[in-house]
C-alpha cells in the first residue's frame, strides 16, 4: 500500500465512523423516544429508517463539505472541536427540510432530532476524546487552544533529544510555537508509540513517505526540524535529498533554553567537521588587559576577530578600514554589545605610511591583528599593482609600524592561495609571508602567520553568489565541475586564528601556522547542496551552468608545499608549518624595487619582479598575465 493510500484509507475509515454515528445516534433516538412515550403502540420501522437515512445523508454531505475527514484526531485542538460542532449544526440544517417533507410520516420528529444531535455529538467527541487519550493520557486536550498560525513540523532526532524540545515547546507562547505532527526516529525503534503525547511516525528511511502523508492530512507541508543526532552532516545531507523532492523546508532546533528557535540550515552546519572545543584561557592570557590593534576590522574575517577580541576585554582596541561604511557597521555593532568598551575606529588606506606608523604611534598596540587584504582573484590578475601594494606594500608597513610602536605580537591572515601560486593574489600574499617574517623576526617579536582557505558567507565568497542565483532562480553557475575548495565559517577560522596567536614558537622564529580545514568540498557539491536548502530540486527546479575556471583560478587548492614539514601544535585544528625567511639584501633590494614599480604602475615590470621574488609563482606565469592583459 502506497503512503497515499494509506491516508486515503485513514480518511474513508473517519468519515465512515462518523456517519456510522449518525445513523446510531438517529436510532438511539427513536428507540429513546418510542420507549419513553405513554402509548404502546408499535415500534415505528419506517420511520426510524427514513430518518436515519435521512440524517446520514445530511451528515455526509455536511462532513465532507467541512472537511472533518482530514482531521487527525490525535493532533485536535480547540479549533478542531469549534469546526466539528459548525458539523453537527449544518447537518441539522441540512436534515430540517427533509423533516419537514416528511411531516407526518415521522415520530416525534423534533425531540428525535434533538436526540439524535445529542447522541452523535457525544460519540463524535468521545471518539476523538478516546483516540487522545490513548496518545497522550490527556483527552481534554482536543478542546485546548492550539497555535493560530504554528508552523507543522516533523521533530527528526532521538527520544532524548524530543524530550527536551517538546517540554519547552509546551511552555511557549501559543501565538509563536510550532504544532509538531509527529517524530521520526534516526532508525526503526519504537514506531506506533508517543512521546509526550506526540506519535512516532516512523524511521528516516520512510520520512519521503511520511512527508507524503502529512501534506494528504493536514494540506501543507511540514517543516523538517533537525534535533539531538540528527544534526550531523551525514544525516543533513540526506535529509536535504528527501526534504527537496516534496519542497519542504529543513530547519534545525536553536539551543536557546528559554524557548526553541527554529533556525534555516546554513551551508556551514553541512562541513563534514567535528566541533572543536577550544581552551580559550591561552587566548585571554594575550588579550585581556591588552591594547589590540586590527587592521581590516570593518571586513568580513576582521570584524569577526574583532567580535572575538571583544568578548576578552581588552585595555583598548584599535580599528583601521578602507571602507567607511564597513567601519560605521562594526563601529555601531561594538557601542550596542560592548558599551563599556574602550575603542576607536580609523578610516584609513594601510597602504598610507604616514597615516598607519600615525595611528599604530598612538595606539602603541601589544597585539597586531593584520586581516587588510585584496583578495577577489581574477580582480587581482587584472589589478596586479593594486595587489603588491596592498598585499605586499601595506603588510610591510603594517609591520614596521608595529616594530616602531613596540608592540609584542604580530597576527599576519595568509591563504592557502599562497601554496603554489598560479594567481597574482596568492604570489603577493606568498610574497607577503615572506616579507613579515624577515622583518619582525629580526626584532625578537613573536610572529604568527596563519594559512586558510575559503570563508563561507565571506563577502565576495561563492555563498553569497550561489544565494543571488538560487533566489533568481538560477542558473547557479560553478567555474568547474571537479573543482574542490576548503571552506572553513568565518567563526571557527577566527578562533583559531586567535588560537594561534597565543602559541609562542621557537625565539627569534617566526610561526608559520595551517589551520585544518578538512577534506576539501566539491564546488559543485556545495551548489547543489544550497539549493537543496531553499526546498528545490538541482538541476529540475534550478540550472547548475559550467562557465570553466576563471583567470588566475586553480582546480584544486592546497594548504603546504610539499617541502614543508606540518608538525603538531597542543591546540586541535591548527598546525605548525616549517618555515625560513628570506635574509638576502638581494631579497630586500627586489622587493623594494617591486613596490616602487606598483607605486608607478608598471603592471609588466611589477609581475615580472613578482615571478622573481616569488618562484613558486615564476617568470612563465607572469609572462602569460602579462600576454593576457596585452
Amino acid at each position: 500500500m502506497t503512503p497515499r493510500d494509506a491516508a486515503r484509507r485513514a480518511m474513508a475509515l473517519t468519515l465512515t465512523f462518523d456517519i456510522v454515528m449518525a445513523g446510531l445516534a438517529m436510532s438511539a433516538a427513536h428507540l429513546d423516544t418510542h420507549l419513553t412515550q405513554d402509548n404502546r403502540d408499535p415500534f415505528n420501522y419506517l420511520s426510524w429508517l427514513a430518518a436515519s437515512a435521512a440524517f446520514m445523508l445530511a451528515a455526509s454531505v455536511a462532513l465532507v463539505l467541512g472537511g472533518i475527514h482530514r482531521q487527525v484526531w490525535r493532533h485536535m485542538g480547540a479549533p478542531d472541536a469549534w469546526r466539528l460542532v459548525q458539523i453537527i449544526g449544518l447537518t441539522a440544517l441540512f436534515y430540517l427540510p427533509v423533516m419537514v417533507t416528511l411531516n407526518g410520516h415521522l415520530e416525534s420528529p423534533v425531540p428525535t432530532l434533538l436526540l439524535a444531535i445529542g447522541f452523535w455529538t457525544v460519540a463524535l467527541f468521545g471518539g476523538r476524546m478516546v483516540a487522545r487519550w490513548r496518545s497522550t493520557q490527556r483527552p481534554m486536550q482536543i478542546f485546548q487552544q492550539l497555535p493560530k498560525d504554528g508552523q507543522p513540523i516533523l521533530l527528526l532526532g532521538n527520544q532524548e533529544s524530543w524530550i527536551d524540545v517538546l517540554r519547552r515547546l509546551e511552555g511557549r507562547d501559543s501565538e509563536k510555537a510550532v504544532r509538531v505532527l509527529g517524530l521520526v526516529e534516526m532508525a526503526a525503534q519504537e514506531p506506533g508509540r508517543a512521546v509526550r503525547g506526540v506519535p512516532i511516525l516512523g524511521s528516516l528511511k520512510e520520512l519521503s513517505d511520511i512527508i507524503e502523508i502529512m501534506v494528504l492530512r493536514y494540506g501543507e507541508t511540514p517543516w523538517v526540524a533537525l534535533t539531538g543526532p540528527a544534526r550531523t552532516p551525514a544525516v543533513m545531507l540526506q535529509v536535504l535529498e528527501v526534504t527537496s523532492r516534496h519542497g519542504a523546508e529543513i530547519m534545525a532546533l536553536g539551543h536557546d533554553a528559554a524557548a526553541q528557535v527554529l533556525e534555516p540550515l546554513r551551508p556551514a552546519d553541512l562541513l563534514a567537521r567535528p566541533e572543536r572545543h577550544l581552551d580559550m584561557e591561552p587566548v585571554r592570557k594575550i588579550l585581556t588587559g591588552a591594547r589590540v590593534l586590527v587592521t581590516g576590522g570593518g571586513g568580513s574575517i576582521g570584524s569577526e576577530l574583532v567580535r572575538q577580541v571583544a568578548q576578552e576585554s581588552p585595555a583598548e582596541l584599535t580599528i583601521i578600514d578602507l571602507s567607511e561604511y564597513n567601519l560605521y557597521k562594526i563601529e555601531m555593532e561594538l557601542k550596542r554589545d560592548w558599551p563599556k568598551l574602550k575603542f576607536s575606529c580609523h578610516l584609513g588606506d594601510i597602504r598610507d605610511e604616514n597615516r598607519v606608523a600615525g595611528i599604530f604611534s598612538a595606539a602603541r598596540p601589544d597585539t597586531v591583528i593584520h586581516a587588510a587584504a585584496l583578495k577577489h582573484v581574477p580582480l587581482m590578475e587584472r589589478h596586479a599593482c593594486e595587489a603588491i601594494l596592498t598585499n605586499v606594500a601595506g603588510a610591510r608597513i603594517a609591520a614596521q609600524s608595529a616594530v616602531a610602536a613596540g608592540a609584542k605580537r604580530f597576527v599576519f591572515i595568509s591563504t592557502d592561495k599562497a601554496v603554489d601560486p598560479d594567481n597574482v593574489m596568492g604570489a603577493t600574499k606568498r610574497l607577503a609571508e615572506l616579507c613579515i617574517g624577515r622583518i619582525l623576526t629580526e626584532t625578537g617579536m613573536a610572529v604568527a602567520m596563519v594559512r586558510f582557505g575559503n570563508v563561507l558567507g565571506s563577502s565576495g565568497s561563492v555563498v553569497p553568489l550561489f544565494e543571488r542565483q538560487i533566489a533568481q532562480g538560477g542558473p547557479v553557475t560553478i567555474t568547474d565541475p571537479d573543482a574542490t575548495r576548503f571552506f572553513m565559517t568565518i567563526e571557527e577560522a577566527s578562533a583559531l586564528v586567535l588560537q594561534a596567536a597565543a602559541m609562542d614558537g621557537p625565539e627569534g622564529e617566526a610561526g608559520l601556522y595551517v589551520l585544518d580545514m578538512g577534506d576539501p568540498i566539491p564546488i559543485r557539491q556545495l551548489a547543489e547542496t544550497m539549493i537543496r536548502l531553499k526546498g528545490k530540486v538541482p538541476y529540475v527546479d534550478v540550472a547548475i551552468e559550467t562557465m570553466g575556471l576563471r583567470e588566475g583560478e586553480k582546480l584544486h587548492e592546497e594548504l603546504t608545499y610539499p617541502h614543508e614539514a606540518l608538525q603538531p601544535t597542543p591546540i586541535s585544528g591548527v598546525h605548525r608549518v616549517s618555515y625560513e625567511a628570506a635574509h638576502n639584501e638581494l631579497f630586500n633590494k627586489q622587493l623594494t624595487q617591486l613596490i616602487e614599480t606598483a607605486r608607478s604602475h608598471q603592471p609588466a615590470e611589477a609581475l615580472r619582479l613578482l615571478g622573481i621574488l616569488v618562484p613558486e609563482y615564476g617568470s612563465e606565469r607572469a609572462e602569460l598575465l602579462n600576454l593576457r592583459l596585452a
